[in-house]
């Protein structure tokens, strides 16, 4: 009998298989004039099946988004529930979802130019990435009730950003958009977010105090020697002389 993690993994990479065959029509023949009949024989599935998982051609388009969208939901809820970093467990979801395109970059830079195409798709591709960072936000403001919501807004939003614009450069073949480009940024989003770390307390540099010792122009020798061993003794430090 299969386990509930084996059909999940089932339906996933079923799921997986109808996008990247629907992508593929979408790429050769156009998105408008590929029915839906052509997919579900390329995926080698029933209409009926198709619309059983998809409700439409859009569906499809961004169906892995809603996988994704899950994956981070169950990341954010494992992290809230281990007591981690709140502000980290965001910048590690959006490089989950990072990793996820850049080990089917060939999908994505298909899709990047249907949706640039339809403007039906650009709009749904927005939506989307506003659901990121809603989905940041909430969670945010869950294991964070003290901290001002605009801060929060502020955080998911320049996580969102940053990650989705090294996608987009990813997906235009850019070099510098990477894995370890996008840990980089997170990294500087996430201490602006945590503030600046106390410094450390310090030794004070005795070496840099000066004793100032004063005494009568009319004082004697053996008087301005005392003055001078008193002073010393009660700083321990370099010293200068001042004539009153």
């Amino acid at each position: 009998m299969a386990t509930t993690d084996q059909v999940s993994t089932d339906v996933a990479e079923f799921r997986m298989h109808v996008v990247a065959e629907s992508i593929r029509l979408f790429a050769e023949r156009g998105y408008e004039a590929t029915p839906v009949d052509d997919i579900a024989a390329a995926a080698g599935v029933s209409r009926r099946t198709l619309f059983r998982q998809f409700r439409s051609k859009e569906d499809l388009i961004f169906a892995d988004h809603e996988s994704l969208l899950t994956q981070v939901d169950e990341h954010l809820s494992f992290a809230e529930a281990a007591g981690e970093d709140p502000w980290w467990a965001v910048c590690a979801a959006a490089e989950l979802v990072f990793d996820h395109f850049a080990a089917v970059r060939e999908l994505a830079v298909r899709r990047y130019r249907i949706v640039a195409q339809v403007p039906a798709l650009r709009d749904r591709e927005l939506v989307t990435t506003y659901r990121y960072q809603r989905v940041f936000e909430d969670y945010l403001r869950r294991c964070l009730p003290d901290v001002p919501r605009v801060r929060i807004v502020a955080f998911a939003s320049a996580v969102t950003g940053v990650h989705n614009f090294l996608l987009r450069s990813m997906v235009r073949g850019e070099k510098e958009a990477t894995a370890q480009t996008l840990h980089r940024e997170l990294l500087t989003i996430h201490a602006t977010a945590i503030g600046p770390r106390p410094t450390p307390p310090t030794t004070p540099d005795l070496s840099s105090q000066v004793a100032v010792v004063t005494f009568p122009a009319a004082a004697t020798p053996d008087e301005i020697a005392e003055a001078v061993r008193n002073q010393l003794t009660r700083h321990s430090v370099p010293w200068s002389t001042e004539l009153e």
